[in-house]
């Protein structure tokens, strides 16, 4: 991800940025709490091939103009005769999010593969905060429980974006240097924080399964703060290599809450 003022820090990565690569940026320019919220039971399909190319429900956002850094694409593809999405970068950024709105369900479900994995990236770091593939989940947590000044710096966010930015994300990573079970909080905010879930030496050719108990993560994550868990906001997929100035080349399909 590219290097941010410190308002569009806060949503990008969650804690000054807020990852969300994702703290104001990341999920930057139309956050999901800024878009009308509607009740949903289940997430919207990615599209399907012939139809529109992703479903509304699914926004697509980049970085501000400002930065002059190309959106990431994001496509729907047909792969082993199932309709996927496809997520490519070169030197880009870009992140699709999904409002919804409720408490948090039992499980997160997905399949990923990743092809072309970025291999200059270093999530620790604010010169390699890139990833082929992530998938987030942003949640309404209480000021009240944030750190003074990570509070303060989230109200500094919102206040320079006129965007009422998500207080917390948690994303999970395909990251190719890090062992499964990394975890930490984004270079450039503590209000977003990371898991790894594969990528070293993960094969990257066969569909990899994922199924996440959402609430047990942010307790791990965030758990500190928080004994509740917050409400879920949003549900975003993102992928940059703007930082690292790499490509990559990834699929996701199957998203979806598990009761």
């Amino acid at each position: 991800m590219h290097a941010r003022a410190p308002a569009q820090v806060s949503i990008i990565l969650i804690a000054a940025c807020a990852m969300l690569a994702y703290a104001t940026a990341c999920f930057s320019q139309n956050s999901p709490s800024s878009a009308p919220v509607q009740p949903t039971v289940q997430l919207a399909p990615f599209g399907a091939t012939g139809a529109l190319p992703l479903h509304p429900a699914w926004q697509l956002t980049g970085l501000p103009g400002k930065f002059k850094v190309p959106t990431s694409r994001f496509e729907i593809a047909k792969l082993g005769g199932e309709a996927i999405l496809q997520i490519s970068t070169d030197n880009s950024y870009g992140v699709l999010t999904h409002v919804w709105q409720g408490a948090t369900p039992a499980q997160l479900a997905w399949r990923w593969r990743v092809p072309q994995p970025l291999t200059n990236a270093d999530l620790r770091t604010k010169a390699g905060d890139d990833a082929a593939l992530k998938v987030c989940v942003m949640f309404d947590q209480p000021l009240a429980d944030i750190p003074l000044l990570q509070r303060a710096g989230l109200a500094l966010a919102r206040a320079a974006t006129g965007q009422d930015l998500p207080s917390a994300t948690l994303c999970y990573v395909w990251d190719a240097k890090l062992p499964p079970g990394t975890s930490g909080n984004n270079p450039y905010s503590a209000r977003v924080r990371y898991l790894v879930l594969d990528g070293l030496n993960a094969p990257s050719g066969p569909w990899q399964n994922q199924q996440r108990r959402v609430a047990d993560d942010f307790q791990a994550l965030f758990g500190a703060e928080s004994a509740v868990t917050p409400p879920v906001i949003a549900v975003a997929v993102g992928a940059d290599s703007d930082n690292s100035k790499g490509q990559s080349l990834a699929y996701l399909s199957q998203l979806r809450w598990l009761p």
